[in-house]
């Protein structure tokens, strides 16, 4: 008999012998896998590729209901896989194996995009570092507030989380980011944050901060290139909108 994936999975395990699996379920499952490798993702709706992370997670039994019921809850494929554990715990149906599968699939998203900027010229790479700042942050429910450390030629570095806030608020100190800018040897920096509003446009509170952190980094012969605020669907630059 296979092996769970996990130590406690979502499903009651029968002795051997009487786990069969329904075939309507099985023949679902196979048409969704081969769907998936010969059209790819783009000819699936987000439901049925959801379905198909949750195969691993719940091995024996239909899955549909579950993936439904999360796309509801969170309102699209993305924020299923940025949602925070608790919020997923909540859910019927959901357990832990399929927390982890889901948080599994997230940091393959983000390591993917994350390699495709990190240790490369940023200016030319611009389009990869909004489509990575997009990947990372725009669909989480709370503020993240996150700094790109670049060397004297802008390759970028280091991407680091600087703090968490609340769904309208991040507490950022200036002192700390420009410090470990020193620690890193960098030369310059973008900030990036993300508002869960979904609207990118900027509070007087992060215009505040953002000059606080342009006049730290100056005092010390350290460029802030750019302020990223990453909405729902776009981002908002604050050099190319005239904010710095």
């Amino acid at each position: 008999m296979p092996m769970p994936l996990f130590e406690q999975d979502e499903v009651v395990i029968h002795p051997a012998g009487t786990e069969k699996l329904p075939s309507y379920i099985k023949d679902h499952r196979k048409r969704l896998r081969t769907r998936f490798m010969e059209g790819g993702a783009d000819a699936m709706p987000e439901y049925e590729l959801l379905e198909l992370v949750l195969f691993r997670a719940i091995p024996r039994q239909d899955v549909k209901p579950i993936a439904r019921l999360l796309l509801d809850t969170f309102g699209d494929f993305n924020r299923v896989l940025s949602a925070n554990p608790d919020r997923l715990r909540q859910v019927k149906g959901v357990g832990e194996a399929v927390v982890q599968e889901l948080k599994i699939v997230e940091a393959a998203a983000h390591r993917m995009a994350r390699s495709k900027v990190i240790h490369r010229p940023v200016i030319s790479s611009w389009d990869q570092v909004l489509d990575y700042c997009h990947t990372t942050m725009a669909h989480r429910e709370t503020e993240q507030f996150r700094v790109l450390y670049l060397d004297r030629k802008n390759v970028l570095i280091a991407d680091e989380e600087q703090a968490r806030g609340t769904v309208d608020h991040v507490p950022v100190y200036p002192r700390e980011v420009v410090k470990r800018a020193l620690e890193l040897n960098a030369s310059a920096l973008i900030l990036v944050h993300n508002h869960p509003s979904g609207d990118p446009t900027p509070s007087d509170a992060d215009i505040t901060m953002t000059n606080q952190i342009r006049d730290a980094a100056e005092a010390l012969g350290l460029t802030l290139h750019d302020h990223l605020i990453v909405g729902r669907s776009c981002e908002l630059s604050f050099r190319s909108s005239g904010y710095l």
